[in-house]
């Protein structure tokens, strides 16, 4: 098969899927693989369309973790499938969010203590040094906060194919403007979430992170013990103000020109 034929044959399917099948299609094929390779990240980077900017999509997919866990735990029972683990704790149970640069995916931590994890990781062919800056940036913001609203970070490593991965809470929620529609909110109620996600933003502030892609589906709504949580999620165009902490070692300026964000949810 030539470069565009396996192109085509492998670039819709997940991240270990997809490289688990370039690497059976190439082999040991150099130029081929580079080729193809290639062609990958020019589809993961593919601009957003028309139509998309105009409804305010992102190019990001995001699942219920709840409904994935349930849908895994079914298909799991009286099955013997491959498992995949990284840092040889962590496995892969099922996709759960995809967006241009990485995946977000349901795991199980295996030790020192057993839960359920979300592992963010870099699509294959996405390994640019922007991309890999990037999700750096994200990583090292999620470290440097600590707060209840904010999704936290566990653990970080990289996979049997170097690419780099972080390992997140698991927040089982619903995006705010669903959960307060779902519930039939009054004006109280969701002026009382707002304030946690105002609390939670000046703590990012404080810290000298700003978000840059504030919108529904990055902030969730979750039940613990019978109260109503915001977590705010998914940092990866967080950007450092001056003289604050340096996320990453590489050069993250704002390209001039280049639009950064969700159009429908930017000031």
């Amino acid at each position: 098969m030539d470069a565009r034929a396996i192109f085509e044959a492998i670039k819709d399917l997940e991240p270990f899927a997809r490289q688990k099948s370039l690497d059976r299609y190439v082999g040991s094929d150099a130029p081929l693989r580079l080729e193809v390779e290639r062609l990958l990240e020019e589809f993961d980077a593919q601009p957003l369309s028309i139509e998309q900017l105009q409804t305010g999509e992102s190019a990001s997919t995001s699942l219920n973790p709840t409904a994935v866990e349930d849908e895994y735990e079914t298909l799991a029972q009286g099955t013997d499938s491959q498992t995949v683990l990284l840092a040889g704790r962590y496995k892969l149970l099922a996709p759960i969010g995809e967006g241009g640069m990485g995946a977000v995916w349901l795991a199980e931590q295996k030790e020192p203590i057993k839960r359920r994890v979300a592992i963010k990781l870099i699509k294959a062919g996405m390994d640019s040094a922007q991309v890999l800056a990037r999700f750096d940036a994200e990583r090292q913001a999620l470290a440097l906060m600590d707060h209840p609203n904010i999704a936290r970070v566990f653990d970080g490593g990289l996979t049997p194919e170097r690419r780099p991965f972080f390992v997140m809470e698991l927040v089982k929620g619903t995006p705010i403007t669903e959960y307060s529609d779902r519930n039939s909110l009054s004006i109280r109620e969701r002026l009382t979430l707002f304030t946690q996600v105002c609390e939670a933003i000046q703590h990012a502030h404080q810290k000298g992170i700003i978000h840059r892609d504030l919108k529904p589906s990055n902030i969730l709504v979750a039940e613990i013990d019978g109260n109503r949580a915001v977590k705010v999620i998914d940092f990866g165009l967080a950007k450092a103000m001056h003289g604050a902490h340096t996320l990453t070692d590489l050069t993250m300026n704002t390209v001039q020109g280049v639009v950064v964000g969700t159009p429908l949810y930017m000031a």
